[in-house]
């Protein structure tokens, strides 16, 4: 199995931001890509930044290698500040630092091994080693039988692969991901997800990744930082972000990855949004809602799922109860749910 580190400290801080602003010049005024980001991420653990297009994902993921240096404020990994470091400090440091791409970056015209062993060249190690080396990162993604093949013969689920293993040759502590599935098919996707997934906790890996795909970050990431205008307007474990979002800017994104609720009328009903945000440990059993609504109860339609071991999401019941009991009913309701919402009723 292969292992790059023999000390798991999944609780530690592996990444500390600390008032990290960054500005470009503007033809009138400057352009502030971020501003006061403070933040942690814990060795070992998938941390998503999600936000809106120009919100500053990309610019942040940037700062952690120093490919964009930061205007203002420090980047800590693991207790210094790489701002201060010179050239040959900064290489050091990158070779522990991993990173893949939304359009892979594969060299056409090199074999899929020569593409892994790439950085190994370029960090002066011998030909023996980098052979050793290769022949575990492809039986790491699973291309044990490619690499000899071009990248112009691989799907863009092996392209990614391959830009995975390039990422992970030097045995790094930290992996970058730039919107590493948006350029895929849902199928691929899956797949990618299952690989880092599984690359995240045989070697207590960092990553670190950049999406607007809700469903990235709800499959994949322990913890997640909502963005816009450059700003972290939210930021916690998934399931209690997706549970309850506090911010506009989650809510919409979470809006857009889920079905569009119809308008649907209720007469002489109750109609009502029973909402599951994983803090309680309330689950939406029907039968006990009915049995604790008191009255005949329906599902009129639904969104749930599990995210790390909690159930998420809302359902709308129509509760066939009169008009004057209404308010009870809503009492009730609370014994079953997180929080709830009526719909609309009419007496």
């Amino acid at each position: 199995m292969v292992s790059f580190n023999s000390q798991p400290l999944a609780a530690a801080v592996h990444i500390r931001l600390v008032g990290l602003g960054k500005q470009y010049p503007g033809r009138e005024q400057a352009v502030h890509a971020l501003r006061d980001i403070n933040l942690e991420v814990r060795r070992g653990e998938v941390f998503g930044i999600i936000g809106r297009s120009g919100a500053g994902k990309s610019s942040l993921l940037r700062s952690l290698n120093r490919l964009e240096d930061p205007s203002r404020g420090q980047v800590l990994i693991d207790g210094e500040d790489i701002a201060g470091f010179d050239k040959a400090r900064l290489a050091r440091q990158r070779q522990r630092t991993g990173m893949i791409f939304q359009h892979f970056n594969l060299m056409a015209a090199k074999t899929v091994g020569e593409n892994i062993a790439l950085p190994l060249r370029l960090a002066g190690i011998g030909a023996a080693e980098r052979d050793r080396r290769v022949t575990l990162m492809l039986q790491l993604v699973g291309l044990e039988d490619k690499r000899d093949a071009w990248p112009a013969q691989l799907s863009g689920g092996q392209k990614q692969r391959v830009g995975i293993a390039r990422a992970l040759v030097l045995e790094p502590d930290l992996l970058l991901c730039d919107e590493a599935t948006s350029a895929l098919d849902p199928e691929s996707t899956q797949s990618i997800l299952a690989l880092l997934r599984d690359i995240n906790r045989r070697l207590n890996l960092t990553i670190v990744l950049i999406t607007h795909e809700m469903e990235v970050i709800r499959d994949l990431c322990d913890r997640v930082v909502v963005l816009e205008r450059g700003e972290v307007v939210e930021q916690g474990e998934v399931w209690q972000v997706f549970g309850n979002p506090r911010h506009e800017v989650t809510r919409t994104l979470l809006h857009t990855a889920q079905p569009g609720a119809s308008e649907v009328r209720a007469s002489k009903a109750l109609l009502l949004d029973l909402h599951y945000t994983g803090a309680s440990g309330h689950e939406p059993e029907l039968t006990a809602i009915t049995c604790a609504l008191g009255y005949t109860t329906r599902l009129v339609q639904g969104s749930l799922e599990r995210i790390q071991g909690r159930t998420l999401g809302r359902l709308r019941v129509r509760v066939e109860a009169p008009a004057e009991v209404f308010a009870q009913v809503l009492e009730q309701a609370r014994q079953v749910a997180d929080r709830i919402e009526p719909v609309r009723s009419t007496g």
